[in-house]
């Protein structure tokens, strides 16, 4: 009960903070150049994960991660659990990956001196990467059937039943991504 108010909770903060964030870019898009505009996407993934794990309020925790005791996994067939996995994990990690792409920016702007349109003449490669390596990763992780249910928070992710997988898919790019943004700033 605690967890279900708990992510509730953050999920809809997290999801009205960053639908401010996009209303406000949807009445001036002009206002939101690079190296500033990866904010945008970011906040756009961010809203895509929240609208994850308020999904479980919509369709309720036994649909989502839950088959009475047992948990659900990708291997159930398409559902709830498996579109959950994909709009928190591929947001989540494209969400990372914008994160790279505004360091890389500023340092651009900042270390570099590029000016804005010199830093915008890169646009598709930033969307390259920041859509094609999550998608590839999900892909990858729903054919090793590493998804499955999360008995607490009520969502499906990967790991929540195997430490390797977490490793593999969450830890490692995450771990990769931090050093890689952390390395423009």
């Amino acid at each position: 009960e605690f967890a279900g108010v708990w992510v509730a909770l953050w999920g809809g903060l997290c999801a009205a903070s960053t639908l401010m964030t996009l209303t406000t870019f949807l009445i001036d898009s002009q206002r939101f150049k690079y190296p500033e505009r990866p904010i945008v996407y970011l906040s756009a993934c961010y809203f895509m994960v929240s609208l994850g794990y308020l999904a479980r309020l919509a369709v309720g925790h036994e649909e989502v991660a839950c088959d009475g005791a047992l948990l659900r996994t990708s291997a159930d067939g398409p559902g709830a659990c498996t579109l959950v996995f994909i709009l928190v994990y591929f947001f989540g990690m494209a969400s990372s990956i914008w994160w790279v792409v505004l360091s890389f920016a500023w340092f651009l702007a900042a270390g570099l001196k590029w000016g804005n349109e010199a830093i915008a003449g890169h646009a598709q490669y930033y969307h390259l990467a920041a859509w094609l390596v999550p998608a590839a990763k999900t892909v990858a992780v729903l054919l090793a059937g590493a998804v499955d249910g999360d008995p607490v928070a009520g969502i499906c992710y990967v790991g929540n039943s195997s430490p390797e997988n977490l490793k593999k898919f969450v830890l490692a790019p995450l771990i990769v991504y931090f050093a890689l943004g952390a390395t423009f700033l």
